[in-house]
């Protein structure tokens, strides 16, 4: 079984695929300005549930970009359903090889995805090719709550960094950190406890099936990485960018 297959199976009951709430997705849509007419481009955009909640609360328009078909149909199926076709485009290709063409939009969000370019410091230089003048980028992206975090946790989490860390990041991307919105520990509960409902439904469903034991094993793994390191360990929150004008 493909890596993808397993991401989709763990997340078949998700409409969020990261760990926060819809409250906050919407708060994080307030700080990026958006308003009637807004025009949002979303890369990794999954199953598109932030921007169907931007279009609906703000009234935005939007291209959500996504290399997993089976996470594009999904939000195609959901903006159809709610009534958004005309508002929200969904795009099946990799991030890095959407072409903007030109394109300016008034943000540019990535939410746990960065990566699509190998790291947050990347994915700012990637996304603000799109960004018009005056726009804001939001980014979600994990980092260290602690530095206590043992040393094989942290070589197997080389691509995090601590919110200082981030912030240097961003500042030489000619960019300051406006707004940050976190995950609670409960919000990350839910997220990981949404993914292991996932994969157990499946197993329940599939009692015969020739990947069964790579499926518990992606079980197991996650759920004893989680709750032996993440949830003491790591962070969540979405950063929204303004672009440095002073």
């Amino acid at each position: 079984m493909e890596f993808l297959d397993l991401i989709n199976i763990a997340g078949q009951f998700m409409e969020l695929e990261n760990p926060t709430s819809a409250a906050k997705i919407l708060t994080i849509g307030k700080y990026l300005g958006l308003r009637e007419g807004s025009w949002v481009l979303d890369f990794g955009c999954g199953l598109a549930e932030p921007l169907v909640l931007w279009a609906e609360e703000y009234g935005i328009t939007a291209v959500g970009v996504e290399v997993r078909e089976y996470a594009c149909t999904r939000a195609r199926q959901k903006v159809t359903a709610r009534g958004l076709a005309d508002r929200i485009e969904i795009v099946h290709t990799a991030g890095e090889d959407y072409r903007v063409d030109g394109q300016q939009f008034d943000a540019v969000t990535c939410l746990g995805a960065t990566f699509i370019w190998g790291g947050y410091q990347q994915t700012i230089r990637a996304m603000r090719r799109a960004l018009c003048k005056g726009g804001r980028l939001g980014i979600g992206e994990q980092y260290w709550l602690s530095s206590s975090a043992p040393p094989t946790y942290v070589q197997h989490e080389s691509s995090t960094y601590s919110e200082v860390e981030l912030l240097q990041f961003t500042r030489q991307e000619g960019f300051d950190v406006e707004r940050i919105v976190r995950a609670s520990h409960e919000d990350w509960d839910a997220y990981e406890g949404g993914r292991w409902h996932g994969l157990i439904r499946w197993l329940e469903e599939n009692p015969h099936h020739a990947d069964r034991a790579q499926v518990i094993e992606r079980l197991r793994s996650m759920q004893e990485e989680y709750l032996r390191f993440g949830r003491e360990y790591l962070g969540w929150a979405i950063y929204v960018l303004a672009p440095v004008t002073y």
